[in-house]
């Protein structure tokens, strides 16, 4: 029980933080995502000593596929009216293989946390994710339009 009261106060702090700024850096937007997480997981030891280094490394090669996207697909699609067909049709091949190796990834990173976890738990982890996405999307929407704050 004092495990969950340290973690909601923590995850209250951390979101106090968020909101002194107007353009949260990664490593707090990170501790959030962490908090939020571990309140929802509920996680016993043994599996949050499994969980994190998996979790760690599936997140760090998620966003090692963002940044190829950003960097080098939506980067150059921006410039559209420069692109000739065959440069389309790689970037076009390109983003096509990319979403099948992100797609590779999260199936392999479902089937590793099933060994971690419950398949409940990995069901909760899946949908805390989006949940999580949601409230970022909703609390930029909220301050953008001068109101609340990560509830």
């Amino acid at each position: 029980m004092n495990k969950k009261l340290l973690l909601v106060i923590a995850f209250l702090a951390l979101t106090s933080t968020f909101y002194g700024q107007r353009r949260p850096d990664r490593e707090k937007l990170k501790s959030l995502k962490i908090a939020f997480l571990t309140e929802r997981l509920d996680l016993s030891n043994d599996e949050a000593e499994a969980f994190w280094p998996a979790y760690n490394k599936h997140e760090e090669r998620m966003n090692g596929f963002r940044k190829t996207e950003r960097q080098e697909i939506r980067s150059k699609a921006m410039d559209f009216d420069a692109l000739t067909e065959k440069e389309a049709e790689e970037l076009l091949s390109k983003q096509m293989s990319l979403e099948a190796e992100k797609q590779a990834e999260q199936q392999a990173f479902v089937k590793k946390m099933k060994g971690i976890l419950s398949a409940k738990k990995t069901i909760i982890l899946l949908k805390s994710e989006e949940d999580f996405k949601r409230k970022l999307i909703q609390q930029y929407r909220q301050r953008r339009n001068g109101g609340g704050g990560f509830r």
